[in-house]
C-alpha cells in the first residue's frame, strides 16, 4: 500500500466490500482451515535483514486517551490489525510475510509461554516493522484468578518480553479479551502500561469454518480507525489475509500498527 496515495471518498471507504465477498466465497471453495499451501505455504518468507525498527524502553502514554483504547481517531483512513501471538509458529510466519507483501503493518500481542517456546519470532516480528506486546504469560482468564496471580500473569510476561527486546512492549491486552475488568487495568498499569488495547472488530476466525466468515465479519463492520482483533493460530487467518489486505487498500484505508494508529 502506499501512504502517498490520496484516500478514497469516506463513503466508499466504509462500504461492504462486495468485490471481496465475491472473490471470498471463491476462495472458501479451494483454501480454508484444510488448504494446506495456503496455511502454512503461502507467500515466502522474507530474508533478513528486515526493516529493523527500533524498540521503545517503556509503552507511550496517549494523553486524553482512556486506560483501555478500543479504536483510533475516526476520521482518519488508518485502521490497525491486532494479532494474538500464540499458536502453530509457522502460520505466524506465514501471516507476517503475507503482511509484509501487502506493505502493511500490525500490531502481535503475545503469550509469554509462546515466546519461550519461539524466541525468535520476538525479533522477528520487530524486524518486519511490526510493534509487539504483552498477552499475559499462559493466556489464562484472568478474571478467574486473584489479584496476586493476575498480577503474575502479566508481569511474567513483561519480563519475558524485556528479556529479548530489552522493552516490556508497547501494549498490553487480556486474557481471554477483548476487554479488562478495572482491576486487570489496574494491574496492568502498575505493571508499567499505561493503557489497555481493546478492538472493535473482531474476526471470530478462531470460530470461522472458512475464508467468507472472517472476509464478511471483518469488511462489514470495518471503519475508519477500527482496531481488528484477530489470531495467529488460525490457518483461516492466514488464509484470508490476502483478501482482506486487499479490501483494505481498495477502500483507501492504511493498516498501521496500534501505535500509529493512535499517534
Amino acid at each position: 500500500m502506499d501512504g502517498r496515495r490520496a484516500p478514497m471518498r469516506r463513503r466508499d471507504a466504509l462500504g461492504a466490500g462486495a468485490g471481496l465477498f465475491a472473490a471470498a466465497l471463491t476462495a472458501g471453495c479451494t483454501t480454508g482451515p484444510a488448504g494446506g499451501a495456503a496455511a502454512s505455504g503461502g507467500a515466502p518468507a522474507l530474508s533478513p535483514p528486515y526493516a529493523s525498527v527500533p524498540v521503545p524502553a517503556v509503552p507511550r502514554r496517549f494523553p486524553g486517551q482512556p486506560v483501555q483504547i478500543a479504536h483510533g481517531p475516526r476520521d482518519r483512513p488508518r485502521i490497525a490489525l491486532t494479532f494474538d501471538g500464540r499458536g502453530d509458529p509457522d502460520l505466524a510466519r506465514a501471516a507476517l510475510a503475507r503482511i509484509e507483501r501487502a506493505g502493511a503493518r500490525v500490531t502481535v500481542l503475545a503469550v509469554g509461554s509462546w515466546l519461550d517456546a519461539n524466541p525468535s519470532l520476538a525479533r522477528r516480528i520487530l524486524d518486519g516493522g511490526h510493534e509487539l506486546g504483552n498477552h499475559t504469560q499462559n493466556h489464562r482468564d484472568l478474571t478467574t484468578l486473584d489479584e496476586r496471580t493476575a498480577y503474575e500473569e502479566i508481569t511474567a510476561c513483561a519480563r519475558r518480553l524485556r528479556r529479548l527486546t530489552g522493552s516490556i512492549g508497547t501494549w498490553f491486552r487480556a486474557s481471554p479479551g477483548p476487554d479488562a475488568t478495572p482491576l486487570v487495568q489496574r494491574l496492568a498499569q502498575r505493571a508499567g502500561y499505561p493503557h489497555v488495547l481493546s478492538y472493535d472488530v473482531e474476526s471470530l476466525d478462531h470460530a470461522a469454518n472458512g475464508v467468507p466468515a472472517v472476509t464478511r465479519k471483518v469488511a462489514g463492520e470495518l471503519r475508519y480507525g477500527s482496531v481488528v482483533g484477530m489470531g495467529f493460530g488460525h490457518p483461516v487467518t492466514v488464509a484470508a489475509l490476502p483478501l482482506l489486505l486487499t479490501e483494505i487498500d481498495r477502500r483507501g484505508l492504511r493498516a498501521v500498527t496500534a501505535t500509529e494508529l493512535l499517534s
